[in-house]
């Protein structure tokens, strides 16, 4: 087991990283030294059939609650942000209770949103299950969606630990493998070149992703998030940057229908079409070619699902949260490991998404 620390303006906390550490989960949360009067575990089907027994087997189950949610991107609502409320307050949760968030992005968005909002704010630990939470448990951002937009309801608020068991990531089904590695993936592209050339070098089909050294992989693009936030915790600068291929995935996401494409799936298209407007912007070469040949052989999609109008993508590209004044913002690629968040105009940014949308795929 790893010990990481994650620091923030508001917070420092740790994150543990291993083999098997969710079994050490109680004396994990004893190490916090924080006193904590009940838990409160929120996981959803598909996960809390596979560990949550382990995690409750280590604690004291008097002061234990458990809630269920359904798995997929939709229990991230308002109808399942009040259900979860509800059972805090019908377990009496008070103000040194402990929301457990036992899942992957979807858990760990709406538990935290749950503890940030419960008496206006309680504890709460990440137990990340995906590889797509590496990325959602660092750095506080909390939320659940609206129909019109995703993530538009949350708030920033960081967990006391994270315990990031790697066990739990060979339970997961190619999509979920894929959703969670265009992350990484995104990571490398915005800041650490040395950790893109890498990746791009030596994993070239999910089954080298799997065989692969993850836990030092994890921990590279771990790094590059807790670097990020450390310097902006509440998105006013550089953390923007992190939304690379953001604007786009979203908007495809919302379009769809939440849980029709997976998060990182929709990313790694949106990642491809900033390249190649940051091609145009800048006129560098990204060599989008190469890139959109390495995803294929990852089973990615490249292409904007078909169906999908320019019109309707632009418009809800509008209302996505990252913009400002009604302008959309975009972050762009100025070489590998540097980006920047530019104003694009609306008229240049249809015409890359009519162009786009031409013979889109699925």
């Amino acid at each position: 087991m790893e010990n990481m620390r994650i620091r923030t303006e508001s917070k420092e906390y740790p994150l543990y990283i291993g083999r098997g550490i969710r079994h050490q989960f109680h004396n994990l949360v004893d190490s916090l030294q924080k006193k904590i009067s009940s838990f409160l575990i929120i996981s959803d089907e598909s996960v809390a059939s596979l560990y949550l027994d382990d995690i409750t087997a280590t604690m004291d189950k008097d002061n234990v609650f458990t809630h269920t949610i359904p798995s997929g991107e939709e229990a991230k609502s308002m109808e399942h942000f009040f259900n979860c409320q509800t059972k805090a307050l019908e377990s009496g949760l008070d103000r040194h209770s402990c929301i457990v968030a036992l899942g992957g992005g979807v858990v760990g968005d709406l538990a935290g949103f749950v503890a940030a909002t419960y008496m206006r704010g309680i504890s709460f630990i990440q137990v990340p299950t995906t590889l797509l939470a590496h990325d959602s448990s660092v750095g506080g951002k909390v939320a659940i969606n609206h129909p019109l937009g995703k993530n538009m309801i949350g708030a920033f608020y960081q967990p006391d630990a994270v315990i990031y068991d790697v066990e739990t990531l060979h339970s997961l089904n190619d999509t979920e493998w894929r959703s969670g590695f265009a992350e990484v993936i995104k990571h490398g592209l915005i800041w650490d070149k040395s950790l893109y050339h890498d990746i791009s070098t030596s994993i070239h089909s999910l089954a080298e992703l799997k065989k692969s050294d993850l836990i030092s992989i994890l921990k590279r693009a771990i790094a590059v998030k807790a670097e990020i936030v450390a310097q902006d915790e509440t998105e006013k600068g550089v953390r923007s940057y992190l939304n690379f291929g953001h604007t786009l995935g979203h908007a495809i996401e919302a379009e769809l229908g939440y849980g029709k494409m997976s998060h990182g799936e929709a990313v790694a298209i949106g990642m491809v079409f900033a390249m190649k407007l940051s091609e145009q912007y800048y006129g560098n070469q990204l060599h989008v070619d190469q890139f959109t040949n390495w995803l294929a052989s990852l089973g990615f999609s490249t292409h904007i699902p078909s169906g999908l109008s320019a019109e309707k993508l632009l418009e809800t590209m509008k209302k996505d949260k990252k913009a400002q004044f009604g302008q959309i913002h975009m972050v762009l690629l100025k070489q590998i490991g540097e980006v920047e968040s530019v104003p694009i105009d609306e008229e240049t940014l249809y015409a890359f998404l009519k162009e786009e949308t031409k013979g889109g795929k699925m």
